[in-house]
């Protein structure tokens, strides 16, 4: 038996295995007006088709000038959510289950003029200074994320996650050598987050569980250590997160601590919020070996596996992993004789 490709329920949404297709930006948005196009229904209709149990569309943004480019997919309007409606249809005919996750790239808003973050602080020098928001536009943003979680969930998706990751904008709020605010968002860091979580589940349906991506560490000097994230997103569970999806760094460039960048590096990170804040978790991270996705289930260090740049490769990820595994799978009628 296959841990990897057994089922599971979060909260009230079952999953046919624990591969999950986690969000990658494809910068395939030609218009510039955030909308999906046919790259994006093929792109994630054939993970679908490859077996996925749950497919995660890129990081999807809450207004224009909140996309790390203009190429980027957006949520800000009604008249957005035919197209994704579209691709959410396709991917449940092959027994998938799809999210969209909720973002503002804040600071790393690179065709942003300027950009907007917690604080003025830049990634580098090389890059642009950011404005910092005021109270009242903090709260605003807060809006923006309830917004177009509305969206989503008229467009049919079966859950959210929040990108509260990679040195974005709630990452920019919850960390303290990225907000020298001294306002409320900046004596209390969770603040932020908290508020656009409680948002954001006010307007879901009770059963759809609330995804929230997370960097475990910050790998640039002076950046905050696993407890401190911990601490944060103790915060972020009681306002109503369900699942946390770890992965660590991307707030900009790493200092003395590095990422290993190894297959299955992040997995004790993913462990370590299993066992604090007793959720499930999802684990990524260079897990496209068979063996190591397997393993890092049947081991108890996580409940899902993100595979990446695996899908990247192979749309049909999923497929070969439980042939490889098990010696047995159901493709779809067309692809049978290929199998």
């Amino acid at each position: 038996m296959s841990q990897l490709f057994s089922p599971i329920t979060l909260k009230g949404l079952p999953l046919k295995n624990r591969v999950v297709m986690p969000p990658m930006c494809q910068y395939s948005v030609e218009a510039k007006d955030g909308t999906p196009t046919d790259w994006h229904f093929v792109h994630y209709v054939s993970r679908a088709v490859g077996g996925t149990g749950l497919v995660i569309v890129e990081m999807t943004d809450i207004e224009p000038d909140g996309r790390i480019t203009d190429f980027d997919l957006g949520l800000w309007s009604d008249e957005q959510i035919p197209a994704y409606e579209r691709i959410v249809k396709e991917v449940h005919k092959y027994g998938a289950k799809i999210g969209i996750q909720i973002a503002h790239a804040g600071r790393k808003a690179e065709d942003a003029n300027p950009p907007v973050s917690s604080s003025s602080i830049p990634v580098t020098t090389d890059w642009k200074v950011p404005r910092a928001l005021s109270t009242e536009e903090v709260k605003e943003m807060v809006v923006k994320y309830k917004d177009a979680t509305k969206r989503a969930i008229a467009a049919g998706f079966d859950t959210i996650e929040l990108h509260g990751a990679h040195g974005y904008l709630i990452h920019q709020f919850h960390s303290p050598a990225l907000n020298n605010r001294t306002d409320e968002y900046g004596k209390d860091l969770s603040k932020f987050g908290v508020e656009i979580i409680q948002a954001v589940r006010s307007v879901m349906p009770e059963e759809m569980p609330l995804l929230f991506r997370i960097s475990a560490i910050e790998y640039m000097d002076g950046g905050y250590d696993l407890d401190h994230s911990l601490e944060i997103a103790k915060k972020y569970k009681e306002a109503g997160v369900d699942v946390f999806h770890v992965s660590s760094g991307g707030e900009g460039p790493a200092g003395k601590i590095k990422p290993a960048n190894t297959p299955g590096y992040q997995v004790s990170f993913a462990r370590a919020y299993k066992e604090a804040l007793d959720v499930p978790v999802i684990a990524v991270g260079i897990l496209e070996d068979v063996a190591l996705a397997e393993q890092t289930i049947a081991n108890g260090d996580a409940e899902l596996v993100a595979v990446g740049r695996g899908m990247l490769k192979d749309p049909y990820w999923a497929l070969h992993a439980e042939e490889t595994i098990t010696g047995n799978v159901t493709p779809p009628e067309q692809y049978k004789r290929g199998f």
